[in-house]
């Protein structure tokens, strides 16, 4: 068994363990650095009362936690299933080295998960998206910005 499939085998049984435990959907993810597993994360949406709590977010965030940085480079992560578009966004934000997935979206789709009409939204013009979103420029919110640029001891990422 390669490496590849050992951490998804890792990640599925993860999943299986937050499902049963009846903690959230059958979500798991491991985040790997140098062959070892860093953390581990499974879906806890309804137990957490967190719809951001699924299993590579988790992850991503012991992970972190157990490295003492933001930045997961040199790190990978295995999930179950194809990260939905929030999970997506965590990885590339913690600039994961790469991903691993076993079940597709249409999997998850198949079993009552569909993020589909996400990413749909995502390149949709404001006034075209589902949840009514309204740009409105606000001079203090650009003031912070405008501080942000000529803050000396800022930590950029």
């Amino acid at each position: 068994m390669s490496d590849d499939q050992h951490f998804l085998t890792l990640a599925a049984h993860l999943s299986r363990k937050g499902m049963t435990s009846l903690a959230g959907g059958p979500f798991g993810a491991v985040v790997v650095k140098d062959g070892h597993v860093i953390a581990e994360g499974w879906n806890e949406v309804t137990t957490g009362f967190d719809p951001t709590a699924h299993g590579e977010v988790n992850a991503i965030r012991k992970a972190c936690k157990a490295l003492n940085s933001f930045s997961l480079q040199g790190c990978v992560i295995y999930s179950s299933c194809e990260p939905c578009p929030m999970c997506l966004g965590a990885i590339y934000w913690a600039r994961l080295d790469r991903l691993v997935f076993a079940n597709t979206r249409w999997d998850a789709a198949a079993i009552g998960f569909d993020d589909d009409w996400i990413y749909q939204e995502v390149p949709k013009p404001l006034p075209e998206r589902l949840i009514p979103t309204l740009h409105l420029p606000n001079a203090d919110a650009k003031a912070v910005f405008t501080e942000w640029l000529s803050l000396p001891n800022k930590v950029p990422y």
